[in-house]
């Protein structure tokens, strides 16, 4: 097609002088002048049909294919491109194109250079008959010959360029720029419409996606696992290369790496890195995030990764305390963008609260394994504590049971030698569970050990426990206890009792409970002790136990109670005091079926044997 053949098509092709145009159009020389503008319907059919297209779309791309396709059904272009400026650069980029090739359409063309460049920078549109007679063209296609560039403005500023290219020249002509002119006066305001929605809509799901990431990641108490999962669900709103997350080492006062990827693989970088260096030391400073559009350009950067270009690092904020930097990176310029930024600041403090979760959790977990085994050999040395033999007398057999609620108990029992003839026996219960309860424990069977040697009787010992526990006294720290001892001579038994569950007494299939009441060791100063003695034969027992055996519960909420317990006693009287004590751990934990118990259960029993021959 050569300069007489261009047509100015509307549909059906037209010849020029059928039609005239508005403003400053001039019919070619060869059509005469004429003496008034008139409105060409045409070209009003054309703008008519041209708003239609561009009003019932807001997708970018789709206008844009609409525009080339409304153009080319009036300019008959080989060559087509719109071209949409980046406010950060200050750079042209093609955004849609027909014709050119992909070398073309990944130029980024600075203001100023070119025909668009130079119709951008100047805001007037610029026809180029003959491309080879003008330096400033960029010669991408060698077979383009003409022209045609005209700026995209809207409310004064320039958004881009529509450029339409011939491989012939002298191609385009006045009705070819006027018409561009009014297509490009009215495509405008709908891309910018159009951007305007796409970045709203980009917003809204980059919102919905931010959400779900933080919901996810509040999940994840495994710190490896959170780091990792945080860099791959970043990754569905920032395309970055490189990603690191670092961890500040307040000791050191360096940053230290818990995680990195380079090109979606893991590695494993050593480097520390200084807290008041690069770009990562610009973040820290200033708390706030820190976008290098290109790192050769910013001289804080410090070269880590040799292909970065591009980086944004982001201080991990939990409770005014900077607690690491969110690192990405990626080997193009000017890559990462406004909606990235408002991505990584609105997500940073997210991942701040769940790194710190993590860690808390990382630390509890390691402190409860070490808590672990120090509760392991505590309950080993608890468990030594307590006596290892039984007393040992003709006329009587003793035996206990002890388990604790909990892997450290708060109740104690021990049996201690008098001499031939006696033996005390003692049942205590600690105010309390677990570790405090069971150093109490502890602290009350070594005082009651240092004073037996001097043999005192039941209530003077009460009376020297309580006394001494008042010289150390632990707020909120008490212990009930049964103090009894054995005479196998003339099968007594002396009695005290400080705040303890009273003991039952069996004889003849009847279960009695003997009433020793007293206050609890540790509460209050100065306080004497009642002692009973009972008298006892050949098969009777008297059974001590803590209220942990009575008040075991099972699943309905029932407690097993003093009558279950005294049942049990009159059902076993005839066995021996093992067999016995057997029988009531064996009846309560039937009685609980697998409850998880919620409290120490001990059971001491005595049983009076007959003399033998």
């Amino acid at each position: 097609m050569n300069k007489e053949q261009a047509r100015i098509r509307t549909g059906d092709e037209m010849r020029p002088e059928d039609h005239s145009f508005e403003g400053d159009y001039r019919p070619p020389s060869s059509v005469p002048a004429r003496t008034q503008v008139r409105v060409d319907p045409l070209q009003t059919d054309f703008l008519v049909r041209l708003a239609d297209a561009l009003n019932t779309t807001l997708d970018l791309q789709t206008l844009m294919q609409r525009t080339a396709d409304m153009v080319r059904a009036v300019i008959d272009y080989r060559i087509f491109a719109i071209l949409l400026l980046n406010d950060r650069t200050n750079e042209l980029r093609m955004r849609f194109q027909i014709g050119h090739t992909p070398e073309a359409e990944r130029m980024r063309i600075p203001m100023g250079r070119g025909v668009v460049g130079q119709a951008a920078l100047t805001r007037e549109p610029v026809l180029v008959p003959d491309v080879t007679r003008t330096e400033n063209y960029i010669n991408v296609n060698p077979d383009v010959r003409s022209e045609l560039a005209v700026p995209l403005i809207v409310k004064n500023r320039v958004i881009g360029v529509i450029d339409i290219q011939s491989e012939q020249p002298d191609y385009f002509q006045q009705e070819h720029l006027h018409l561009l002119k009014l297509t490009a006066s009215r495509i405008g305001q709908a891309i910018e419409n159009a951007r305007l929605y796409t970045r709203v809509a980009r917003q809204a799901q980059m919102l919905q996606v931010l959400n779900e990431i933080s919901r996810e990641i509040t999940s994840i108490l495994d710190l490896e696992s959170l780091l990792e999962r945080i860099g791959t669900l970043l990754r569905r709103v920032i395309d970055y290369q490189m990603f690191s997350i670092w961890i500040v080492n307040e000791q050191d006062h360096v940053l230290e790496n818990r995680f990195a990827l380079r090109f979606g693989e893991r590695f494993y970088p050593d480097e520390k890195l200084p807290l008041n260096q690069g770009l990562v030391g610009a973040a820290i400073a200033e708390r706030r995030l820190i976008h290098a559009p290109d790192v050769r350009k910013d001289p804080r950067y410090r070269m880590f990764n040799p292909e970065t270009r591009s980086e944004m690092a982001m201080p991990l904020i939990y409770k005014g305390k900077v607690i690491g930097i969110l690192d990405i990176e990626h080997t193009r310029p000017h890559f990462f963008n406004e909606d990235h930024e408002r991505a990584i600041t609105t997500l940073a403090a997210q991942v701040a609260i769940s790194i710190e979760n993590a860690r808390l959790y990382q630390r509890v977990a390691q402190q409860e394994q070490s808590l672990e085994a120090d509760l392991a050999m505590a309950r080993e040395v608890q468990l030594r504590l307590l006596p290892s033999v039984k007393p040992k007398h003709a006329r009587a057999e003793f035996s206990a049971r002890f388990l604790p609620a909990r892997t450290l108990g708060g109740d104690l029992y021990d049996f201690i030698p008098y001499d031939a003839q006696r033996s005390a026996v003692v049942l205590g219960d600690v105010s309390g569970k677990a570790a405090p309860a069971a150093l109490y424990a502890a602290l009350v069977s070594g005082i009651m050990r240092s004073e037996a040697t001097q043999k005192l009787s039941p209530s003077e010992m009460l009376k020297t426990l309580n006394d001494a526990l008042q010289e150390r006294h632990l707020d909120s720290q008490y212990v009930t206890m049964l103090y009894a001892v054995w005479n196998d001579e003339n099968l007594t038994v002396q009695l005290s009792n400080a705040g303890a569950v009273q003991p039952l007494f069996c004889r003849d299939g009847e279960v009695e409970t003997v009433k020793a009441e007293g206050f609890p060791l540790g509460l209050f100063p100065d306080v004497k002790y009642e002692e009973f003695t009972l008298s006892t034969q050949p098969g009777d027992s008297l059974i001590f136990y803590s209220d942990g055996i009575v008040d075991a519960q099972n699943a309905a909420g029932e407690m097993f109670g003093s009558e279950r317990l005294a049942v049990t006693v009159k059902k076993n009287m005839h066995k021996s005091a093992s067999k016995m004590a057997d029988a009531i751990m064996s009846e309560v934990g039937r009685f609980q079926k697998g409850v998880e118990r919620f409290d120490d259960e001990t059971v001491v029993v005595l049983k009076v044997q007959a003399a033998k021959s």
